[in-house]
């Protein structure tokens, strides 16, 4: 039986992600599939390398190192999170991301972007090998992230890319798509939650003049979201998929400058995979 993991993104509130792959793989909890979206994408990728604790332990190190994130590199660069340490130095140098683990895994690590000049959801399967940081692969994660207005279009094989969360933010229908019938979901939204809309497109519609089709996806993301979430807990009532999810709002910051607010959102990942485990792996052996 196929087995798939979905991670949503949520920028730092991928740290309570981060809590429940480390679990995960601390038990030994198999996939065959797996795909993150944005920060889901960023962070998610340590499931299939199996790099316990390396995300928020880089995440709490860097923070609050300008060559990391900030509005000096967003005036400079146009990118608030700078590319050159994110995408190169940090995964390539200083916290190596382990690619011989993570190509040479049984599980089909997708991510997700958005195509600006169609709006369409974008779906990479990260198999190519080139591990540097000007690989392909490393190319489309950063895209998957590249939240629009903070960020510049990443530029692929001719075509332009951006979040992948615009077009897609929870994708279970393109995992049940590879043929999963035993799919975990994690969210970094509590079940009640209600996205609303987009309160800044006069400033999108601006920055992204020329990508109409884009605007137009971003102007209705909440529909998009909120109809994914209820298709979500529609399935998990039926006992076809199973979702890990925060119990309340996670309330940290999309750029958080604490390691200690990491660190408790990560915790408490960690706290509700802990509480959930029995459940998911009764789940998962059908």
């Amino acid at each position: 039986m196929k087995k798939g993991l979905v991670m949503e993104g949520g920028a730092m509130r991928g740290m309570f992600t981060c809590g429940v792959i480390d679990v995960l793989m601390e038990q030994n909890v198999d996939f065959d599939c797996a795909v993150g979206v944005s920060a889901g994408a960023t962070f998610g990728l340590n499931y299939v390398s199996k790099q316990i604790g390396r995300p928020l332990r880089y995440n709490k190190k860097y923070c609050n190192d300008k060559r990391y994130a900030s509005f000096g590199s967003l005036i400079r660069t146009g990118d608030i999170y700078n590319v050159p340490f994110c995408y190169g130095t940090m995964p390539f140098e200083l916290d190596v991301w382990d690619t011989d683990t993570f190509y040479h895994s049984h599980t089909r690590f997708y991510c997700v972007a958005t195509d600006i000049k169609t709006g369409k959801a974008v779906y990479h399967l990260c198999d190519n090998e080139d591990a540097t940081p000007q690989g392909i692969d490393i190319q489309w994660v950063r895209a998957s992230a590249s939240m629009p207005v903070v960020s510049r279009p990443v530029e692929i094989d001719g075509g332009l890319y951006l979040d992948g969360g615009m077009s897609d933010s929870i994708p279970l229908e393109f995992m049940e798509g590879q043929g999963c019938q035993r799919i975990l979901v994690i969210e970094t939204q509590p079940a009640d939650y209600v996205k609303k809309p987009q309160k800044y497109m006069g400033v999108i519609r601006h920055s992204l003049r020329k990508y109409p089709q884009m605007c137009e996806t971003m102007a209705h993301r909440h529909e998009m979201y909120n109809a994914q979430k209820a298709y979500i807990a529609k399935k998990e009532a039926a006992g076809e998929v199973y979702v890990i999810r925060p119990d309340a709002p996670l309330n940290i910051g999309a750029t958080e400058k604490h390691p200690e607010e990491l660190q408790r959102v990560y915790d408490e990942g960690r706290r509700i995979a802990l509480r959930e485990l029995e459940g998911l792996c009764s789940y998962l052996e059908g």
